[in-house]
């Protein structure tokens, strides 16, 4: 299947501290691309997969499920591993709900989590009703490009595909059963306003994993890597894996 164009995955291989970067759901790497190559700028190795089904067409989305998202984020985490000294994990939206996926599995392996307008739980209506739509209709409008930056556009889906939609609950549910077992920093940026994934996860998040820091983005929208507060972000994230790692950067 033809990738869009811009939908590529990025790597980058630098110093000993390497970064998993995970894009959200209907999405693409495109909305992680800056922050990748912001990143890497800094001597940091950066993986930033596509996903199955992602980056082509919505109809090639459905038929993959979130275990197929997960499996790939958990081979890039395995090849970064396996070079780097640390690794850290960050992700977008859905790309959240991945990284915290990884570190409840991976516990000491990963040393800290950034996460952006995370995905845990479905508060959506239409969402609740994925698993019954998908055996009559393959999509519904999509969610894609909610930036408020003037001329910025996220390269994703017109369309949400139902049948992989339908897969997310499990996956919400792993995340938040397994919440307590995340010891490492995390740090969340959550826009004010955000039009596609309401603030009901980041207060799960606050509530049950009480090491956690939530930056509050004010002039962003759902896609805050690519929107007015994104050098904010990738700024923080560098400070952040500054902060928590044990090993130095490469060069500044």
């Amino acid at each position: 299947m033809p990738l869009m164009p811009g939908a590529e995955p990025y790597h980058h291989e630098a110093g000993q501290i390497g970064v998993l970067l995970c894009h959200g759901f209907t999405g693409s790497p495109q909305s992680m691309r800056p922050w990748a190559e912001f990143l890497a700028g800094h001597g940091v190795s950066v993986s930033l997969p596509r996903q199955p089904g992602h980056g082509t067409r919505w109809q090639e989305m459905n038929r993959t499920r979130w275990e197929d998202w997960y499996a790939e984020v958990e081979k890039a985490f395995a090849v970064l591993q396996g070079r780097c000294a640390e690794v850290f994990v960050a992700g977008l939206s859905l790309g959240g709900c991945l990284a915290l996926r990884l570190a409840e599995v991976h516990g000491r392996a990963i040393s800290g989590v950034v996460a952006v307008n995370p995905s845990i739980t479905n508060d959506v209506p239409l969402m609740r009703l994925a698993p019954l739509l998908k055996w009559f209709v393959p999509s519904v409008p999509g969610v894609a490009n909610d930036v408020k930056k003037p001329g910025v556009t996220e390269l994703a889906y017109s369309r949400t595909p139902v049948k992989a939609a339908a897969s997310l609950p499990s996956l919400w549910s792993l995340v938040q059963a397994d919440l307590a077992k995340l010891k490492q920093p995390l740090l969340v940026y959550h826009s004010l306003e955000d039009h596609v994934v309401k603030p009901t996860s980041v207060a799960i998040i606050r509530r049950r994993v009480p090491q956690a820091t939530i930056e509050e983005l004010t002039d962003s929208y759902h896609v805050a890597t690519l929107d007015n507060d994104a050098h904010r972000i990738f700024a923080g994230s560098l400070d952040f894996i500054r902060t928590h790692a044990s090993v130095p950067l490469q060069r500044d």
